[in-house]
């Protein structure tokens, strides 16, 4: 005889599915957030590091490189063209590229070398015209710092790797922001449960940690996005046809060539990178020189410290860039080698508005628009990305069993694994390395389930 459900019952078992699927929905969230800092946690360890250093660069030029970088200001200084042969005669197997003038008083001149290919720096006191430091751009610590943040120290193609953690960074935000969302628990929200010897209690600290910290990373990965080889380059294009980077009014009319600035400059600016460098008409008439040069740029305001390029052949330009610590300083100027005359002339207010926000991005992420307080923000920033690193990596070492990586398992309803994993795919499909990454290690999940299954095998259920 068969017992019909009372009234209650249907409810009763609504009641019971609910926390069924916020335990599934949170299993799957988890393991994607631990698949997600497996691949990430040495990438994001290297970033913290070498950023925390790069955000000091000027402290650490002026202190430990201060033989090379500060002099004693005494009378006028020497004009470029002086310094420019004094660095030939440094290095005479070399060929001048560009000048860089002295940032202040008592800061050294730079002159950039060409040497088989390579770049040389060449530090002279502006007043004296005396040899600080010659040194293989390769070798200095800031540029190596810099291309260790990047990885293209181990070449172009590396750098995609940071792209694709980039992505994987947000994807962390996001599933750690779902995972600490209070569902109440006593501990882990705002504070922190047991001591050091129990597993919660960096779990709680990462949690935590994450909490103040989480909105700086998703900063810092999405304003370093733009420099990354394959994103970086298609948001610049994008950005610059839909005329919201460079603006291109400035090259009506104008002979330009083939050559992009980077080729030409150390630092061209996000938006300027692939920019064409302006062409000079020919002339019987000689080139002004780099003394008038730069003299004519200074009449024209350009700040302190800017570079300025030699032309290259007869239709060369005097390309000059300055990027201050104030973004909303940074100009971009072309004279005519011959005449002088100002070819180009690009202002900060003058690019267009996706331009302009990613430069104001990679100002504070670089730690130097609002001074001080920028700096010591990213720092925290970095020491908190190291400090989620190091208890992510505790807490994965203090719960996986013996011999095991320690994945977390599975949700039983495999729906909502497939769910949670298309939202996944949804944010790689904004960060398409990230998004291939993502089948990848989807690929190699469901490989290695096949290959347990036939066995018996099957990886080890662990609480969270």
């Amino acid at each position: 005889m068969s017992v019909p459900f009372q009234g209650s019952a249907p409810a009763a078992m609504r009641g019971r599915a609910r926390p069924l699927l916020r335990e599934a929905v949170y299993r799957a969230v988890w393991r994607w957030h631990f698949l997600a800092g497996l691949l990430c946690l040495p990438f994001l360890i290297l970033l913290a590091a070498t950023g925390a250093l790069y955000l000091f660069k000027a402290e650490i030029d002026a202190t430990v490189f201060a033989h090379r970088t500060l002099v004693v200001a005494s009378g006028a200084p020497l004009g470029p063209d002086r310094l420019v042969y004094t660095a030939m005669q440094a290095v005479p197997e070399g060929v001048p590229i560009s000048y860089t003038e002295p940032s202040g008083p008592e800061a050294s001149a730079l002159v950039t070398m060409n040497v088989g290919g390579e770049r040389t720096l060449v530090f002279l006191d502006p007043y004296r015209g005396d040899v600080l430091d010659a040194l293989p751009a390769a070798r200095e610590f800031s540029g190596v710092v810099r291309r260790l943040h990047s990885l293209t120290l181990f070449g172009p193609a590396a750098n995609l790797v940071i792209e694709i953690v980039a992505g994987f960074a947000v994807i962390l935000v996001v599933t750690g922001a779902y995972l600490w969302w209070p569902r109440g628990q006593g501990g882990g929200v705002v504070s922190i449960r047991e001591t050091p010897r129990r597993r919660v209690w960096w779990r709680d600290l990462h949690a935590v940690t994450g909490l103040f910290a989480g909105a700086g990373l998703l900063f810092l990965a999405l304003t370093g996005l733009p420099w990354s080889a394959w994103w970086g380059q298609e948001l610049r294009a994008w950005s610059n046809a839909a005329g919201l980077g460079q603006p291109r009014q400035l090259w009506a009319d104008r002979p330009v060539s083939t050559v992009p600035m980077r080729a030409v400059l150390n630092e061209p600016g996000w938006t300027m990178q692939d920019a064409p460098v302006p062409r000079s008409e020919p002339r019987a008439a000689p080139a002004i020189g780099l003394d008038r040069a730069a003299e004519i740029l200074r009449a024209m305001g350009m700040p302190a410290g800017f570079e300025l390029a030699l032309p290259l052949g007869e239709t060369g330009v005097y390309a000059a860039a300055a990027y201050p610590r104030d973004v909303t300083r940074q100009r971009m100027i072309s004279l005519d080698q011959y005449t002088g005359e100002s070819l180009v002339d690009v202002r900060f207010p003058e690019i267009g508005p996706v331009g302009q926000a990613i430069q104001l991005g990679i100002g504070l992420h670089k730690g130097e628009f609002w001074g001080r307080a920028n700096q010591l923000a990213m720092l925290v920033f970095c020491l908190a990305t190291l400090l989620l690193s190091v208890t992510a990596g505790v807490m994965w070492w203090k719960r996986r069993p013996a011999g095991r990586l320690g994945v977390p398992p599975l949700p039983r309803d495999r729906r909502v694994m497939a769910g949670v994993t298309a939202l996944m795919l949804g944010l790689g499909a904004v960060f398409p390395l990230t998004g291939l990454a993502i089948l990848a290690l989807i690929g190699l999940d469901l490989g290695v389930r096949a290959l347990l299954r036939p066995r018996g095998l099957r990886p080890a259920a662990h609480s969270a």
